[in-house]
């Protein structure tokens, strides 16, 4: 947590489709909502989408990973995730896995 809280304090930043997927669930407290409030969201735009294009040619990731791995490397982003499996096959993609920092 300490972790996370030194990098929100930095640079909040997550994508369009990181956003929707923390508010899509059905109970999402009051707490989360404007925790993720917070945050800078990075919308897609037409070079994200080809990134996202060759990305979907060259792996089985799902649509919404694709999106989000694309705007990490388009923007130069750290990737911070609890599903290293889905991204760790990304040339460029800098990963950090969350479970990391536990303990």
């Amino acid at each position: 947590m300490k972790f996370l809280a030194t990098v929100i304090d930095a640079d909040f930043t997550v994508s369009f489709i990181s956003y929707i997927e923390f508010l899509g669930y059905k109970d999402v407290s009051s707490v989360a909502i404007n925790f993720i409030a917070l945050a800078d969201v990075l919308e897609i735009n037409g070079e994200i989408i080809n990134i996202c294009i060759e990305l979907r040619k060259t792996t089985s990731m799902k649509l919404p990973d694709t999106i989000i791995a694309a705007t990490a490397l388009f923007y130069g982003l750290i990737l911070i995730t609890r599903n290293m499996s889905d991204f760790k096959n990304i040339k460029g993609l800098q990963l950090i896995e969350l479970y990391s920092f536990a303990n």
